[in-house]
This record gives structure tokens, sequence and C-alpha cells, in this order.
């Protein structure tokens, strides 16, 4: 899958999007003029932008996901682990729970996601 890096500024944008799509590029430019004070200018080449980074798609004036919100972090996390402890999701939660005692709770729901994915 293709790398994904987003600025503060793309994330709360691409935020925008995914909460609202499809939607017309207006309706857009009028969100983001409530939301984030931009100009319609600002809308359309931030909008731009993550066409070119193959995430959103303005096709006859309606916006819409080419990734969603999900896989769209589901992916940046995978970037984070193999970025920062070379793809092992054992010494990414080793580093995790050093900090961060684990609830009972989040015991189980991490035992119930292994045995969901096991042998993928």
């Amino acid at each position: 899958m293709r790398e994904y890096k987003l600025t503060d500024t793309e994330t709360r944008f691409a935020d925008i999007i995914w909460t609202n799509a499809p939607l017309r590029s207006s309706d857009l430019v009028k969100l983001c003029e409530g939301e984030l004070n931009w100009k319609k200018s600002t809308t359309y080449t931030m909008l731009k932008r993550l066409e070119g980074k193959g995430i959103f798609k303005n096709e006859g004036g309606v916006v819409n996901s080419l990734i969603g919100k999900e896989d769209f972090y589901g992916e940046q996390s995978k970037q984070f682990v193999a970025e920062t402890f070379e793809g092992s999701l054992p010494r990414f939660v080793a580093a995790f729970t050093r900090r961060k005692k684990l609830s009972g709770k989040e015991i189980e729901e991490l035992r119930r996601l292994i045995d969901e994915h096991r042998g993928e």
C-alpha cells in the first residue's frame, strides 16, 4: 500500500471530508470556511494536494474518499510500527505497556483481536 503522511492541517481537513463524504465541493468550501476559517482557494488547494496523495477525488464537483478513515489510520499505525519498532508489533506493545498498564478489559480486547486475526 502507498505510504500516507499528512500534516496536522491536512488531517483536520481529511476528517471533515471523511465525516461528510460524499459531498459537493461547494459544501466542502462552506464547511472549511466555518470550521477552519479558510477561503475557497485554500480549500481547493488542500483538496488538490490530498487528491495528489491518492486519498480523495473530486469528480464532477463531488468529493469522495479513495481510502476510508479506518484504513488510513490502520496504514498510519502500520507505518509507525515499521519505522519505529522495525515492524515488530510485540516490541511496540512492550514499549507501550512500560508506561501504561493495561486494564483487564484492554487485555481481553487484545486477546479477542489476536484470536480473530490468528493465521492471517
